[in-house]
């Protein structure tokens, strides 16, 4: 039993370093900077709330390895960016820009905000509508004073 858990263990070592030759070296640094300022810009598909940069999903490293692809061929970043923009709309930017099509993303909150207020305050409006004020009675007076006297 000790013999076939050393096999074991001394395999999955040398299949570990095995692994580790195929490990890609890091491109070129101005590449890697490149790509490392547009995935910036990019939002994950899958996580929705981190760029493409800071994302570990498989999508997020497919995405990755299209933009160097692009990169090494010699794309701009503005080429890039409208190829991304083209297949993902929109969404893929981490800062959309305000046209018709975006409007409801960027003043949706305000909107829904004055609604709300408006909502509220109208509530509220009537509610104290409905309150009636009803001067005290002589014997709840009498009562009231007794009551704030004892104390």
């Amino acid at each position: 039993m000790k013999r076939l858990t050393f096999i074991v263990l001394a395999s999955l070592c040398f299949a570990t370093a095995l692994l580790a030759q195929f490990a890609q070296p890091l491109e070129d640094p101005a590449i890697e900077a490149r790509m490392k300022n547009l995935t910036r810009q990019l939002r994950c598909l899958v996580c929705q709330n981190e760029t493409l940069a800071d994302s570990q999903a498989p999508l997020a490293e497919d995405l990755r390895r299209e933009i160097r692809e692009q990169i090494k061929a010699g794309r701009t970043d503005q080429e890039i960016m409208a190829y991304a923009t083209q297949r993902y709309g929109d969404f893929v930017l981490y800062n959309p820009p305000v046209k018709a099509t975006t409007y409801l993303l960027w003043f949706g909150p305000f909107v829904l905000l004055l609604l709300g207020t408006a909502v509220l305050y109208r509530y509220l409006k009537r509610r104290r509508e409905l309150i009636e004020v009803v001067p005290l009675t002589a014997e709840e007076r009498r009562r009231a004073e007794r009551l704030l006297n004892e104390t």
